[in-house]
């Protein structure tokens, strides 16, 4: 008996495993390069040692992209294997998923068994979010993987009192620093505190590897920064984000106290008015016309400044959402937004229509407060379906289990470790007013997870109990069900919706209904329970279930109801023709000299992700992401044109950039504007190399970066005759 119960966990994991690939690969085609901004620097990447090591934007090395290297390292070698495509480099995300959902399971059930652990596996597999960034090249899930392997060994370290297991906790947290700096040590609480607790080792032991295990992450953690730190900055990319070139301060300020605050403090976002504190549109510039330039509105939310309270951000980075397309091109809101949308205020939608059903674009522009998630935004859609299960479901499990600050059973040492990564992260995204984005809820998934399942199995054992015990599951199941019932209440309208919420109600408040009337038949309560939890795991599964079917925003991977509710479509749509892309990039190829490095010059790195997506050619961001970093000096620039390395840079287009703005005037002052008619119009030119070229960028995204081009060629042949 006890093996087949063995062999059935075996296939029913298996089957959530094979459920979680099919929502990570089914129809991957249809993201295309997801975030161009991060396939750009694929691209980059995997034309040489150097840029792989820097995560180099462009493939000449001139400035980096502003996160860590590990994940975007899984990426590049995938793409080197498969191609820079939706497989090549969504490959990685996706696996990494499928292992989270498949660990989750062994850690959970070390301590709560393998019904805890199974149920805990596939609520993690159907969480919209989680399913949102597997086919996303974001990265935060391969973050994820590192941090529960640091669960799973830590559980290890506490269960055997073995030291090296907990230095292995410590350098999976150090790995996931280099996936996603500071969001990584957002463990720590749970890490520390379940590890000080834990009676297996001796107070003086613990202190001491308390001590060791630190400095084994902070090791870990800036090994590869201070590596890039130490190159003298004549041989690396300009790290981007940053304020004087260093990855030191990308970490300390852009990427962390930034994302606290919301104050760019110290990071290139707040110069010359673009990002910081009172300044405009960091992430998010609006070019002219009010069309929206390098970042896409989010499925269904509000087109509003992203740089809300004076904040920027790069994660918003993507030019090309889901198939590729700018946002705003032709003053069609692509994906979102109608009409020169894409200022402040201007609203945005996935079916060009402009949704009412969310607001927000950042999670910091949500009034804050413990309701925050649970709102009509953009947040609660992803991951709110299981959060109020997974607080009650630890308090009846702390109630059952007698937790106290004496963690001396696996069972309390699990509590506290997953209660203490989800009670701070919860709070953080509550409250905060820094930069962050719907899809970083992804970190609260794996403990809503695990608490939800350890929860319902705690739960379950405490109904055969007499007292007030016995109340805590049909409670629980009930404030949840009425949680998710709001949810469909804000999506109701569409017919899919309609039948959701019927057979929702029927499931969820039926069988709960059954459950309490039946008290003779353990086996038929049971069967009533698991039709409640089905209904609840319902509604989340088909809006996960939908990203097989709709294209993701790039910027903002987002699953869930949206998807179903009418407010959405392909992320091409509202794209025009792609006749000014072709013909801009066929005759920047045309009329490229031997001499010439740089395929094109632009003011930041929106205007340059999709032209080295799909040429591979080197293209100059000015000004970094933003188009605020101070990269380049005029002399410098000055020089590479005298020798030939830069002939044509395009002024203006889309996001614009503060920085360079006296190499912009000095270009528009000696440099020979094109006429828009000899790249502007789709050519129908007979050459063999022009239709080669046009057959090559063949389903390119519209590039018609509304900027003037400038050709320099007559200034360095002027320079070359003296």
């Amino acid at each position: 008996m006890k093996l087949i119960k063995k062999n059935l966990n075996t296939v029913f994991l298996t089957a959530i495993a094979i459920l979680s690939a099919i929502l990570g690969f089914v129809n991957i085609g249809l993201e295309g390069t997801a975030n161009s901004y991060y396939a750009a620097a694929i691209k980059s990447m995997t034309q040489s040692w150097h840029n792989f090591f820097f995560v180099s934007f462009d493939p000449s090395g001139f400035v980096t992209i502003d996160k860590p290297p590990l994940g975007f390292w899984f990426q590049a070698i995938s793409a080197k294997i498969f191609g820079v495509n939706s497989f090549g480099i969504m490959l990685p995300q996706i696996l990494a998923s499928i292992g989270c959902v498949i660990l989750i399971y062994f850690i959970v059930k070390r301590s709560f068994g393998s019904t805890a652990g199974l149920i805990s596996s596939f609520i993690l597999a159907i969480t919209p979010v989680f399913v949102a960034v597997a086919r996303n090249n974001s990265v935060d899930n391969i973050l994820l993987l590192f941090l529960l392997l640091a669960c799973y060994f830590l559980t290890l370290a506490c269960d055997k009192g073995k030291t090296k297991w907990l230095l292995l906790a410590f350098v999976m947290v150090g790995l996931g620093f280099n996936v996603k700096q500071l969001q990584a040590y957002m463990i720590l609480p749970a890490v520390y505190v379940t590890f000080l607790l834990t009676t297996t080792f001796t107070l003086k032991k613990r202190i001491i590897n308390f001590v060791v295990a630190t400095v084994v992450l902070v090791v870990i953690s800036f090994s590869w920064a201070t590596i890039v730190d130490l190159v003298p900055s004549s041989q690396r990319p300009y790290v981007d984000s940053s304020t004087n070139n260093s990855e030191i301060e990308l970490i300390l300020g852009h990427n962390g106290i930034e994302r606290l605050t919301g104050n760019s403090g110290t990071t290139s976002g707040g110069q010359n008015g673009q990002g910081g504190q009172g300044g405009q549109g960091g992430g998010m510039q609006t070019p002219p016309n009010g069309q929206s330039g390098g970042m896409q509105t989010p499925p269904s939310g509000q087109m509003q400044n992203d740089s809300a309270n004076g904040q920027s951000s790069s994660d918003n980075s993507n030019s090309n959402g889901g198939a590729g397309g700018f946002d705003g091109q032709n003053s069609q809101g692509g994906p979102g937004g109608q009409g020169n949308q894409g200022g402040p205020g201007g609203q945005g939608g996935q079916n060009g229509q402009g949704s009412s059903q969310l607001s927000g674009t950042f999670g910091a522009q949500i009034s804050a407060g413990f309701n925050r998630l649970f709102m009509k935004n953009i947040l609660s859609d992803q991951i709110v379906w299981f959060l109020v299960l997974s607080f009650l479901g630890f308090i009846a499990a702390a109630i059952k289990e007698k937790l106290n600050f004496k963690l001396d059973t696996p069972k309390k040492r699990a509590l506290v470790m997953w209660f203490m990564w989800l009670l701070p992260v919860f709070l953080f995204f509550s409250f905060t007013t820094g930069t962050f984005h719907s899809y970083y809820l992804t970190m609260l998934a794996p403990p809503i997870a695990a608490l939800s399942g350890i929860g319902l199995k705690s739960m379950w054992d405490m109904m055969k109990e007499k007292g007030y015990k016995q109340w805590f599951l049909p409670i629980a199941m009930l404030i949840n069900s009425m949680i998710e019932l709001l949810m469909l209440i804000y999506f109701r309208g569409s017919t899919i919706i309609t039948v959701l919420t019927i057979v929702f109600f029927i499931l969820s408040f039926g069988g709960l209904i059954a459950m309490l009337l039946i008290n003779n038949s353990e086996r038929l309560k049971k069967a009533c329970c698991a039709a409640v939890i089905a209904g609840m795991c319902l509604v989340p599964l088909a809006g996960s279930t939908a990203v097989l079917f709709v294209p993701l925003n790039g910027s903002f991977p987002a699953a869930g109801l949206e998807l179903l509710s009418g407010d959405s479509q392909s992320s091409m749509g509202g794209l025009s023709s792609q006749s000014t892309s072709d013909s801009l990039v066929s005759f920047l190829l045309k009329n490229k000299t031997s001499k010439q490095k740089y395929l094109l010059v632009v003011q930041n790195s929106n205007s340059a992700a999709d032209i080295i997506i799909k040429t591979g050619q080197p293209v100059m961001s000015l000004g970094g992401f933003l188009g605020s970093d101070n990269i380049i000096t005029l002399a410098e620039f000055k020089k590479l044109v005298a020798s030939g390395e830069i002939r044509y840079v395009m002024t203006g287009g889309q996001g614009g950039g503060s920085s360079g703005s006296d190499i912009i005037s000095w270009v528009e002052k000696n440099g020979k504007k094109v006429s828009s008619s000899k790249y502007g119009n789709s050519s129908s030119s007979s050459s063999s190399e022009t239709s080669d070229v046009n057959t090559a960028l063949a389903g390119a995204p519209n590039m018609n970066m509304q900027g003037s081009l400038y050709d320099l060629k007559s200034y360095t042949d002027s320079l070359s005759s003296k």
